[in-house]
């Protein structure tokens, strides 16, 4: 079986298995803002916000691997500059300065807060990027997703306040660790909180049914485009709704996979799910992020005459900015295939089946008005499924409904830190 579904789940995964539904491949507009109260309240000794361990879906999530400086992964991480922060970089090796993007647009929202809290004061970053092994095991400071700060007079009785500020400049996990400095550290580019939302770029094509192919920006209720069911075959699934759509378009930086036997090229984001052929002695397929896919791996494309899905090898896997918008569309299978690669219609964690269980009220009520519906010739109205109120463009409510689930299951579930060294 291509996609097979999964026996019970641990009530743990439930929160996981939410999210994965709910976010579509990127934040979206309302995901990841924090609401500022109206009196800021320092942290206390030892607490960490939000309350569940940093490597967890529900923070900053898992650790994906140290990165060196000779490693493929090393181009993740950008130099910051910034001259209203202080890097004490004791190695003299600029490794201090160095960070994912989303730690860099975080440090920097911080740096703003710490000047206008404390006018003349900046802000200190003590450790960034490990390149040495100081840190403990499978810590995010050897991916430069972590800092650790102090405020430029090293006044310990500002620590907690600065911890109140990192968090409210959206860092995903803030622990006052230390009476020295405060531990903060964000998701991986390729999880929830990835910088490039949406799934495709608005030009991308599918197959109808009908013939022809058509952009994914242009998909209308009715329309049914072409994806595989579980046992790999091919079919023609209804398109139900967009996760994300973006509106209007602006610039996204997208993940490219090039094969050459049969020539495809697909543009999706990093944590978006795509599906490789799996290792040898292993039947299932395996659904990655797009930024875990790598040249040589094998992808599922449609064969020369539009019959059946072959394995093709990936020649090159790049990155490419396009300002044609990003969509993420929902199809009744949960697959569909994109520039004749097949791939999944979720994303954030690489569980496809259970994001497709998380689905499965949504389609049963498509099914429904499908039935209600006189006309044979005429579809449920996407508007049936927004809203009151909502526009049709931005994160469909479903999706935000999923990701509020799981946000409560994991914010219910009483984990506890293990190892929260830095």
């Amino acid at each position: 079986m291509l996609l097979s579904g999964r026996p019970a789940l641990p009530l743990l995964f439930l929160g996981a298995l939410f999210l994965s539904g709910g976010l579509a491949c990127g934040p979206g507009r309302g995901f990841g803002k924090r609401r500022h109260p109206k009196k800021l309240t320092p942290l206390a000794y030892k607490q960490f916000i939000p309350n569940v361990a940093e490597k967890t879906l529900g923070a900053s999530g898992r650790y994906e691997g140290k990165i060196s400086r000779s490693s493929e992964r090393f181009k993740e991480l950008t130099p910051n500059y910034n001259p209203d922060i202080i890097f004490k970089d004791e190695e003299n090796t600029g490794a201090d300065r160095l960070m994912t993007q989303r730690c860099k647009d975080k440090l920097n929202a911080l740096a703003i807060s710490v000047m206008n809290q404390w006018p003349g004061l900046k802000l200190r970053v003590t450790e960034g990027w490990d390149e040495d092994g100081h840190h403990s095991e499978e810590s995010l400071h050897y991916e430069g997703r972590a800092v650790d700060i102090t405020t430029s007079d090293r006044d310990r009785s500002k620590y907690g306040m600065l911890a109140r500020l990192a968090v409210e400049a959206g860092f995903d996990w803030v622990y006052y660790e230390s009476k020295a400095h405060i531990h903060c550290s964000v998701k991986a580019e390729n999880s929830v909180a990835a910088k490039s939302g949406g799934c495709f770029p608005g030009s991308a094509l599918v197959n109808l049914e009908q013939g022809g192919t058509k952009q994914v920006k242009d998909l209308s209720p009715g329309d049914r485009v072409l994806a595989a069911d579980g046992q790999g075959r091919l079919l023609y699934s209804e398109f139900l709704a967009f996760l994300d759509q973006e509106d209007p378009p602006v610039h996204r930086l997208f993940y490219v996979i090039e094969t050459r036997r049969p020539r495809t090229r697909l543009l999706l984001t990093a944590a978006h799910l795509l599906f490789v052929a799996p290792p040898q002695n292993h039947s299932q397929p395996q659904p990655i992020f797009a930024s875990r896919v790598q040249p040589g791996q094998r992808v599922y494309v449609l064969g020369d005459r539009g019959q059946t899905l072959l394995q093709a090898a990936v020649h090159r896997v790049s990155l490419q900015e396009e300002a044609s918008g990003a969509y993420a569309p929902l199809t009744a299978q949960g697959t569909i295939l994109i520039n004749q690669v097949l791939a999944s219609c979720y994303a954030v964690i690489e569980e496809h089946s259970w994001a497709h269980w998380a689905f499965a009220p949504f389609r049963v009520a498509h099914t429904i008005l499908a039935m209600l519906t006189p006309s044979s010739h005429s579809y449920p109205s996407l508007s049936l499924f927004a809203a009151p109120g909502e526009a049709t463009a931005g994160v469909h409510w479903y999706s935000r409904l999923l990701y509020h689930i799981g946000r409560w299951v994991l914010d219910s579930e009483t984990l506890h830190p293990l190892g929260m060294a830095s």
